[in-house]
């Protein structure tokens, strides 16, 4: 969850989910449908996905329990580098490098890397710097500061380098210029066509595709003639999306969708742009 999310965010979010889903097996046994409404809101499903695979995979292929092997940790879906070697150090105490927002940042100003550390080269750096400076014993105490030293004073805007504990070993000379990341790609407008139908107290909804995959969303419609009853926009990744919505006549669904009850409208995965359209359109 706080891979994309900030903390104060995830919270809530994290609270609820250990309700609904205490164990591993829990979450294996649920339905993707499940886990996608307990995670909508916080955006990017795919990592919920990948999260209800890795249960799968945890209780199919390691009798439910976690391996403790960093290598084993990698195998699973959606556990990358980062993933595995975090939760070899905080949870299993083992002695490996951790890059991530805030120890990229307090590198890249102490060894005045100039390569973008979203580059290729320049997260490989960083890497092979980490594992220079972790220490073989304490590694949870050094990288838990690595990250305190990166989020409190070696921050993103005003490093408070006067009272930076590590100084006398920083070769930034302008730390407030680092690091440098590659430029970003251009945002792009998209504007998205949907429907409202409303028969006997429910809902038109469509199974998404791609972007939202596994949830439901209003029906996309060809452009009308008349004007939208209900325009919002919302961001996803380098698009600004403008989605309006048309009043539509009540039709037969089509193999891809389903009449809702509004009253259980709740009780689905809904992306967060069209749950609020419908409850503005609904209230």
């Amino acid at each position: 969850m706080l891979q994309q999310t900030q903390a104060a965010t995830v919270v809530p979010y994290y609270n609820r989910w250990l309700r609904r889903f205490p164990t591993i097996r829990s979450l294996a046994a649920t339905t993707e449908s499940d886990v996608l409404h307990a995670w909508q809101g916080l955006g990017y499903y795919a990592r919920a996905r990948n999260l209800h695979r890795c249960a799968k995979t945890i209780v199919e292929n390691f009798g439910g329990r976690l391996p403790n092997d960093p290598g084993k940790l990698k195998s699973l879906p959606g556990i990358g580098l980062y993933t595995a070697n975090a939760i070899a150090v905080f949870a299993l105490d083992k002695s490996l490098p951790i890059v991530e927002a805030n120890t990229a940042r307090v590198l890249s100003r102490l060894f005045n890397i100039r390569a973008p550390i979203d580059s290729t080269s320049g997260r490989r750096k960083l890497w092979e710097l980490s594992a220079k400076l972790v220490p073989q014993k304490s590694a949870r105490d050094f990288q838990n500061a690595m990250m305190d030293l990166g989020a409190l004073i070696c921050t993103a805007r005003n490093p408070r380098c006067q009272i930076c504990p590590v100084k006398k070993f920083c070769r930034a000379r302008d730390p407030a210029s680092l690091p440098r990341k590659k430029r970003r790609a251009a945002i792009v407008p998209l504007t998205e066509l949907h429907g409202l139908s409303i028969m006997a107290g429910a809902v038109l909804l469509e199974r998404c595709g791609q972007r939202w995959r596994g949830m439901w969303m209003l029906p996309k419609v060809p452009a009308p003639r008349s004007a939208p009853i209900h325009t919002t926009r919302f961001p996803f990744t380098h698009h600004r999306v403008t989605l309006q919505v048309f009043r539509s006549k009540a039709a037969r669904p089509a193999s891809h969708q389903r009449w809702f009850p509004i009253r259980r409208l709740n009780k689905i995965p809904i992306p967060s742009p069209h749950r609020r359209t419908l409850t503005a359109l609904l209230a």
